[in-house]
């Protein structure tokens, strides 16, 4: 008996199929178009009690060095995390007579007169309030768009294999 040649998929296998190529496209281009758009940063935590530590991390700069000041703990300098320089971090102590409130946190690619961003710094009279912990707080919402469009694809796309294997059994 000759054997069958093998059936095509599905229309809606055929969908999904697409859609997963489409998103790991979209996926592979998304990040040198956003991570290069202008320079993001991070302040973690962002509420810290006087005394307290706060990481610094600054991307897309095109720089070996950032700089970072504020009325919170004066001013730092950021090196490179990684051999590309796609990321500069640093840390900083909050002076331990930091006023309570809302400080400006400023970066400054490659120093005095680089690109700037500014953060927020919230110094507590306690212990830190807890948030999301630097999680999603400084993601945009492209950022998240994407990361949730890559989950769902992933999640399908497993239930695609384990239906298709569960019919092939």
């Amino acid at each position: 008996m000759p054997a069958k040649p093998p059936a095509a998929p599905p229309a809606a296998a055929r969908r999904l199929m697409t859609v997963a190529a489409a998103t790991l496209i979209a996926a592979a281009a998304a990040p040198a178009t956003v991570a290069y758009a202008f320079p993001s940063a991070t302040v973690s935590p962002t509420a810290v009690a006087p005394g307290g530590r706060v990481a610094l991390n600054v991307a897309g700069c095109g720089t070996q060095v950032a700089r970072v000041t504020s009325t919170a703990f004066g001013e730092a300098r950021l090196t490179p995390g990684n051999q590309a320089a796609a990321s500069l971090i640093g840390s900083a102590t909050v002076y331990d007579n930091a006023t309570p409130g809302a400080h400006r946190v400023v970066f400054e690619c490659g120093g005095p007169g680089g690109e700037r961003v500014t953060l927020s710094l919230q110094v507590t009279t306690g212990a830190a309030r807890g948030g999301t912990g630097g999680s999603i707080g400084s993601m945009s919402p492209g950022q998240i768009a994407l990361g949730s469009a890559l989950t769902a694809g992933a999640l399908g796309a497993g239930v695609w294999v384990m239906r298709r294997r569960a019919a092939a059994s």
